[in-house]
């Protein structure tokens, strides 16, 4: 065999190897490319990831007041608060409230005769204080801004008042918070919005004086009746969030 068919040979099989080499390398990055296109290109998500990890909020709303057995619990007013959120991981976060309601009550004199015994209505702030859980439905993301969410918690609700002339006082009680809403994040910036819709629920108890009958024997509430009345509470807020801390 002649020195060129060697030459020849080898280049030949140069070219197989190299051949073989670009289409192994081929076979390799197709699947990657492929698996690329499953979903959204990221540019195009619908999902953004959720930058900050601590928010302050402060939001305005109404407070709407179920009625108690007795009608003399807080009633309904302007809610005006304050809550600090805390990312924990996941779609979790840490969530400390304090709200106020412009409200008033009813106070009665169970002693008086049945027609005589509303003595007026007494204004008095009720204020709230909760920690608690947010959950979000979207993890720590938005998509396309907005980002659902649920909530539980648990505090004390109060008037900062004693008893009135008929000894009922609402004092300072255990609560529960239970809600969801919805915050507005856009992107590229701090300030974010929000909607809450939730329920606050505490407990009263009546005085003695309202099962003792009065000068007419009527009394307030029936002898066998319950000593205590839970009230369920709606709240409808809105708010603007200030984020903080990548």
């Amino acid at each position: 065999m002649s020195d060129r068919t060697c030459l020849t040979d080898r280049a030949r099989r140069r070219a197989a190897v190299r051949l073989a080499a670009t289409a192994a390398a081929a076979l390799g990055v197709v699947p990657a490319g492929a698996r690329a296109q499953v979903g959204h290109v990221p540019e195009r998500s619908p999902f953004v990831d959720l930058e900050y990890r601590q928010s302050v909020t402060v939001f305005g709303g109404w407070y709407a007041a179920s009625k108690d057995p007795v009608g003399v619990a807080p009633q309904s007013g302007p809610m005006l608060g304050a809550r600090y959120d805390i990312f924990l991981g996941g779609p979790a976060s840490f969530t400390a409230r304090v709200a106020t309601v412009s409200s008033e009550r009813t106070v009665l004199d169970p002693a008086r005769f049945e027609g005589r015994r509303v003595l007026g209505t007494e204004r008095r702030p009720l204020t709230f204080a909760d920690v608690g859980l947010t959950v979000a439905l979207t993890g720590q993301k938005s998509y396309r801004g907005f980002v659902p969410y649920v909530h539980t918690g648990a505090g004390l609700a109060t008037n900062f008042a004693g008893a009135d002339p008929g000894g009922f006082r609402v004092g300072t009680r255990f609560a529960l918070a239970l809600g969801g809403g919805l915050r507005y994040v856009p992107s590229g910036g701090r300030l974010a919005l929000r909607a809450d819709v939730g329920s606050h629920l505490f407990q009263l108890r009546y005085p003695d004086a309202y099962y003792t009958p009065a000068l007419d024997s009527t009394q307030v509430r029936a002898a066998g009746a319950s000593r205590s009345a839970w009230t369920r509470n709606l709240a409808i807020t809105f708010g603007g969030t200030y984020q903080l801390f990548r």
